[in-house]
């Protein structure tokens, strides 16, 4: 080991030590950075292997934080990375010429940071759409929702507000993490091999694999109302997406649907899934 790597080994430890040693000087003296903010810095050979235990695709998951309204004043919360948290919103006029639907603005003020380096990510969600933002300053925030979607999005932030996601490993973790899903959405041989294996480590599932494609023919005679189909894709794009929301519900179907005679014994299914919530009927 040369000169160079034995200071570069000796400065990544005392700067590890330092991050994690800092937490015992007391409460009132911030760290200008803790080791999890700083690793992404060191040298690939150091940083990598504790990265690589700190952050899987568990840490994708969002934490629920509160649902805010215009009814409700303000919701507060601990974050990742600032302690201190308050969120409200209010009701604006639209900047659209949708005349009695109007907007919003969601002021969150962040404070009381545990260093310097962090930053809290956020997911902020109706049934109606998702965003996101990041914050790393200590001072008040906007996100602002020009227009709601339409008279049933505004119905619904009236009485259940929108929801806020703290993505607990930040922005670097969150980044980390999607390491584990990216290849799950590769349309390849590569894909759908990360899918099985991803669906075999997180869920335990197991599948066989078949010699030949298979197919089978069903009479609509021999098909009732409520009988259940289920689609599980497991390559692609989609089959990343059934992949993790398999993962999530605990589910083994990727989308379902449900067939349905009327009384003049004409098959339908009933397919569901739209943004909008309503029912897609296909003969």
């Amino acid at each position: 080991m040369s000169v160079f790597d034995r200071v570069v080994w000796f400065l990544a430890i005392w700067i590890i030590g330092l991050g994690i040693g800092g937490l015992s000087l007391g409460n009132a003296v911030k760290m200008p950075f803790r080791v999890k903010d700083v690793l992404p810095v060191l040298p690939a050979g150091i940083s990598w292997p504790v990265l690589n235990t700190f952050h899987s695709a568990v840490d994708l998951l969002p934490y629920f934080v509160g649902s805010v309204t215009p009814s409700n004043g303000s919701i507060q919360w601990k974050g990742a990375c600032f302690y201190d948290n308050t969120a409200n919103l209010e009701f604006t006029a639209s900047d659209f010429d949708q005349p009695g639907l109007g907007g919003g603005i969601l002021h969150l003020k962040t404070d009381a940071a545990h260093s310097w380096t962090c930053m809290d990510l956020y997911v902020f969600a109706t049934p109606y759409r998702i965003t996101w933002d990041y914050y790393f300053s200590s001072k008040e925030h906007t996100l602002k929702f020009d227009s709601w979607e339409e008279p049933a999005e505004l119905e619904y932030v009236k009485n259940h507000g929108v929801s806020v996601f703290l993505m607990p490993s930040g922005m670097l973790g969150t980044l980390l993490s999607l390491i584990d899903v990216v290849p799950l959405f590769s349309n390849s041989v590569w894909g759908q091999k990360a899918n099985l294996d991803f669906l075999k480590k997180h869920m335990g599932a197991t599948f066989e694999e078949r010699s030949h494609p298979w197919r089978a023919t069903i009479d609509p005679a021999d098909v009732h109302s409520g009988d259940f189909l289920a689609v599980s894709k497991i390559r692609g794009r989609w089959g990343g997406f059934e992949t993790l929301e398999k993962w999530v519900t605990g589910s083994f179907a990727g989308h379902t649907a449900v067939c349905l005679k009327d009384e003049m014994g004409k098959l339908w299914v009933g397919e569901s899934g739209h943004e909008n919530e309503k029912v897609n009927m296909a003969e």
